[in-house]
């Protein structure tokens, strides 16, 4: 009965997800992890045949810098933000387009998903500049870390044409300058971007974290529900500190663009997306309005 009683736990959700958009950031444990890589595969196809409509963003840090090293190429980082020159930019379409993607796409299709993958450079999928030289925390003078890319607009009539024939698209970070220059953008605010911009009614990022916690080395301590206006607070208090900060102010902007709501979760636990969206509880943290 027990099997029973979740699918009824999920009914309303279902019924009120039906036909929205998903959007869903692999990251972290989500996409080195095989098994992880599938269950999570598994779960957006579920989306997808229960009515919604996923879309996937992804990142790939760890594989570019190991692809580097393999080439001879030293990756550089300032403050944990990449360097990006005519090389690296290469090594990462390679990596994020030419193996992540195509992986992801596999792996959808194995348990009967349509998927395709896209850059952001497909039909300017991802329109973008070149951030040029600009502050950094924890540096005085201003850097330029190269080919880095914030985001102008996106191309929403091609996700659309994909959303309406049933595929989900599997979308590299990569953005295309005015004179056809590919940039690297940050997975997190290309994904939060795309979200606002198709009218997403969620933003998933997976994560190796269970969420923001109140004490980062107590599980236990997840703030499983928090308001915009509580943001600044719990930043000021060291609550969310260093690579979440991004990932939050990530979900911010997407909700200022018309996401009605936020998940940041732990990809390493099996089936999270289905815990996070089908029940009451969820495992992670939402953020909303």
């Amino acid at each position: 009965m027990k099997d029973i009683d979740v699918l009824i736990e999920a009914l309303p959700y279902i019924k009120k997800f039906h036909n929205k958009k998903i959007l869903i950031k692999y990251g972290g444990h989500a996409m080195v992890d095989d098994e992880a890589m599938s269950s999570t595969a598994r779960d957006t196809v579920l989306f997808k045949y229960v009515g919604m409509k996923p879309i996937i963003v992804h990142g790939g840090g760890p594989e570019i810098s190991r692809s580097m090293d393999k080439l001879g190429k030293e990756p550089e980082f300032i403050q944990g933000l990449r360097v990006t020159d005519e090389e690296t930019m290469e090594i990462i379409e390679m990596v994020l387009v030419g193996k992540i993607s195509t992986e992801i796409v596999s792996e959808l299709i194995k348990h009967d998903g349509e998927a395709i993958s896209l850059s952001g450079k497909d039909s300017s999928l991802i329109f973008a500049h070149r951030k040029g030289a600009s502050k950094i925390e924890g540096i005085d003078e201003e850097v330029d870390l190269g080919l880095v890319g914030e985001v102008d607009c996106i191309n929403t009539d091609l996700l659309d044409m994909f959303l309406e024939n049933n595929y989900i698209p599997v979308i590299s970070p990569i953005g295309i300058a005015e004179d056809g220059t590919s940039l690297n953008l940050n997975a997190d605010t290309a994904a939060g971007e795309i979200a606002g911009a198709v009218n997403a009614e969620k933003l998933i990022i997976l994560t190796d974290v269970p969420g923001v916690l109140r004490d980062p080395d107590d599980p236990n301590s997840l703030i499983q529900k928090i308001r915009i206006s509580e943001i600044p607070g719990l930043i000021e208090e060291g609550v969310i500190t260093g690579g979440m900060i991004p990932k939050i102010e990530t979900c911010v902007k997407a909700i200022e663009n018309g996401v009605k709501s936020c998940h940041i979760i732990d990809g390493r636990k099996k089936h999270s997306l289905l815990l996070e969206i089908f029940t009451t509880e969820g495992i992670g943290t939402m953020i909303i309005e």
